[in-house]
């Protein structure tokens, strides 16, 4: 992204005592996954030479729970502040240009970060300052009369006419790295906290005569930092409020734009509908003319164009078709493909199968590891019985077949085009094409049967 290579620091060292966890903070997820995560995924649109994560509490499941191997891991063994934790990963910065990062801010942009590093050269380091109302707790840019950046003043440490300041620091910057090395060197704890800031090396670039260029974000929310778990429910709700608003300015319509949570990508076509109380994980592809109805989940999904989804669904790694109708109540699990017209009906569980066009499976059926065909009727209770206990088999049902009400298919088993099972038949060899198959136990009626109930009442 940039001409000069590019070093990323992201500090996630902290423990987040207000969060009250035995986690570390930036594990605590928003928006579907950890604030972490949201950060790296930013700090990887830029294509950096080198991604280093300074860790501290709870490192192992830090480390853990973010296990891609583009990552360099540096701990902080003691928490001494901001600049001590980026002088933890010195000895892995190489040339150009540092950008520091932190790790419970989590929905800052690739964009804002790309133009950061792009305003930052050999003449001048850059930083990203904002304007905000009621700025107290923030650092304070503190300008001279020239208007240059001179210095940087934490609120602890403000007297009162510096925190009359409404600019404040963000904590995001980018440096050329050997002129951080340099000030990094040069940092003490002289100050409220008994901390190193690495925003003392402002004052340090201001006197050396770096230029310091200053831009802002496009949103607040991208600065926005989380130290509890009030905070984290409000950026939560803050975020969603912003993509509900989004999807409905590109014509999507909401029931209720404070009940729907996108935790990942939700791309719609034209007049979709949306009711209440749904969840997008994930990629979810929503085609022209789909409805969802309320109370579902669905995650990394394609629904196909005038699809229905009825309420209390369950949707996870499938595709469905154009003019279907899933549910209510219905559970779709990974690798499940429904082509179009087909309807899978109320407490219907379907995995890691394929029904192909305008087949119906409408009520009370379990379908898992199936093969079924153009324009076959799966009848109630219906259950292809998959597992042996060790391995996983496979039930084909070829065209036009119907499946009676009741009927146990124990794979691996084929029933062929046209072919007809009985209701409540336990099907263990092939049906052929057309056939009719029954597999029944003879029935026997006992007259006069007393029942055990009965003769305890007596």
């Amino acid at each position: 992204m940039v001409d000069a290579p590019l070093n990323i620091v992201v500090l996630a060292a902290g423990q987040g005592k207000r969060m009250c966890s035995q986690k570390s903070k930036v594990l605590h997820e928003i928006a579907g996954r950890s604030m972490l995560a949201h950060v790296l995924a930013s700090a990887r649109s830029l294509l950096p030479n080198k991604l280093i994560v300074v860790h501290g509490f709870d490192g192992d499941r830090v480390k853990a729970e973010i296990s891609e191997d583009d990552v360099i891991w540096v701990e902080q063994r003691e928490r001494l502040g901001t600049g001590h934790a980026v002088l933890q990963a010195v000895p892995y910065l190489e040339g150009g240009i540092t950008l520091i990062l932190y790790g419970d801010v989590p929905f800052i942009s690739g964009r804002t970060l790309k133009n950061l590093v792009q305003l930052c050269d050999g003449d001048q380091m850059s930083l990203l300052t904002a304007i905000i109302n009621d700025p107290a707790g923030y650092g304070r840019i503190v300008r001279g009369f020239d208007g240059k950046v001179s210095q940087i003043v934490e609120h602890k440490d403000a007297n009162a006419q510096i925190l009359e300041i409404k600019e404040v620091n963000t904590g995001f910057m980018a440096i050329p790295t050997c002129r951080l090395k340099e000030w990094l060197g040069k940092l003490n704890c002289n100050n409220s906290q008994g901390e190193y800031y690495l925003t003392d090396i402002i004052a340090m670039a201001s006197q050396s005569g770096l230029g310091i260029g200053t831009m802002h974000p496009s949103d607040l929310i991208e600065i926005t930092g989380v130290n509890d778990k009030v905070q984290l429910a409000q950026l939560e709700r803050e975020y969603q409020e912003k993509n509900a608003f989004a999807l409905m300015e590109s014509g999507v319509q909401l029931a209720d734009p404070n009940r729907i949570d996108v935790r990942g990508t939700l791309v719609c076509g034209k007049d979709v509908y949306i009711d209440v109380n749904c969840v997008f994980e994930g990629e979810v592809r929503l085609g022209d003319g789909v409805r969802v109805g309320p109370f579902n989940l669905i995650k990394d999904a394609t629904i196909l164009d005038n699809t229905r989804i009825e309420p209390h669904c369950h949707l996870v790694k499938c595709f469905i078709g154009k003019d279907a109708v899933v549910g209510p109540y219905a559970r779709l699990r990974p690798n499940t493909q429904i082509e179009d017209s087909v309807r899978i009906g109320n407490f219907v569980e379907v995995k890691a199968s394929h029904i192909g066009l305008g087949s119906k499976v409408n009520h009370l059926s379990y379908i898992g590891d199936a093969e079924i065909g153009e324009g076959v009727n799966v009848g109630a209770g219906t259950v292809t019985c998959n597992y042996d206990g060790v391995n996983k088999h496979k039930t084909v049902i070829q065209d036009k077949a119907f499946i009676g009400s009741g009927t146990m298919l124990v794979a691996p088993v084929q029933v062929g085009s046209g072919a007809t099972v009985g209701a409540g038949s336990t099907i263990t060899d092939s049906v052929e094409a057309g056939d009719l198959a029954i597999a029944r136990s003879r029935q026997i009626n006992i007259a006069h049967w007393e029942s055990p109930f009965a003769r305890k009442k007596q």
